[in-house]
């Protein structure tokens, strides 16, 4: 049993806490969502849970409503989503899973309002985030953004690039459900591979045992595809900008493309030992992502 409780955050002090949190794991004012907009948020609508051992704030999650398609012809009673804007666990606690209990507890908040989507978005990039969002939670990324921050400085930008992947979580949905209560069985990488999806970039290794991107990317052979990414992309940042640089236009040529233009949506993502190699590939489907878009856009 866990040793903190996670509940809604609205006195000054809480909120103050928050914002102190965010300086710590970001420690750059520009990215800071401060006190005064944290109490607008927590009287109107908003939510702002918090993680709390005894006194200690460990953990927050942020969000606000927003509309699942802005351009919509749709009423916003019937096209609103929640938007999660931030969330942050205090560097000692990380990997302990406060971070998934606070976004189960979003999700109940979300139900309890009668809001079936909950979307935010992540750099592709970062595997322990995808392992999260994707594997673990069971959203799905049906839309690639090119900078979606800029390109300026900020903490929110690498290398000049902010490319990022939408994270939709259907909360109501069977597949999140069974995701998350653990009744729909995690495949395997070579479960996917006998079902005819292929790795269409299967990295090599530089002379500092780092993984590079292909030279040339296969296009998909079925309904299902695999993309590799790096397991550990802060590794390369920290030790081969020239690399990194690499990455990121490997996976914005591929992803965007694949998922703008071509019909596929990220629906899982894997992670461990493959060749002898720690790997981690995103799953890319086409069959699921038409059935998604058809839900999604339906009036019932």
């Amino acid at each position: 049993m866990s040793d903190y409780v996670i509940r809604p955050l609205k006195t000054l002090e809480e909120l103050q806490a928050v914002e102190a949190l965010q300086r710590l794991v970001w420690d750059d004012p520009t990215t800071v969502i401060y006190q005064h907009m944290l109490i607008s948020l927590a009287r109107n609508g908003g939510s702002i849970l918090g993680a709390l051992r005894g006194e200690q704030l460990i953990g927050f999650i942020i969000s606000y409503l927003g509309t699942e398609a802005p351009e919509s012809d749709r009423p916003a009673m019937a096209n609103l989503k929640l938007v999660s804007q931030r969330m942050a666990v205090q560097p000692e606690y990380r990997g302990t899973g406060v971070g998934y209990d606070l976004k189960l507890a979003q999700r109940r908040f979300a139900i309890e309002q009668g809001i079936r989507l909950i979307t935010w978005t992540f750099d592709p990039l970062v595997s322990r985030n995808a392992h999260l969002n994707i594997r673990k939670l069971g959203a799905i990324g049906q839309v690639y953004y090119r900078d979606y921050y800029g390109s300026g400085d900020s903490a929110l930008v690498k290398l000049h690039s902010s490319d990022r992947l939408l994270a939709e979580w259907w909360v109501t949905s069977n597949r999140v459900e069974q995701r998350i209560s653990g009744r729909r069985s995690n495949l395997t990488l070579q479960q996917y591979v006998d079902g005819n999806a292929n790795i269409l970039n299967p990295t090599g290794v530089s002379a500092q045992n780092l993984p590079t991107p292909a030279e040339q990317v296969e296009q998909p052979q079925s309904t299902l595809a695999l993309f590799e990414i790096p397991s550990d992309y802060d590794a390369i940042l920290n030790s081969d900008v020239g690399l990194a640089e690499a990455w990121r236009a490997h996976s914005r040529d591929v992803l965007e493309r694949l998922i703008n233009n071509e019909g596929y949506a990220v629906t899982d993502f894997i992670h461990g030992e493959y060749e002898g190699r720690s790997r981690s590939f995103y799953v890319l489907s086409y069959a699921e992502y038409s059935e998604i878009r058809i839900n999604r856009f339906s009036t019932n």
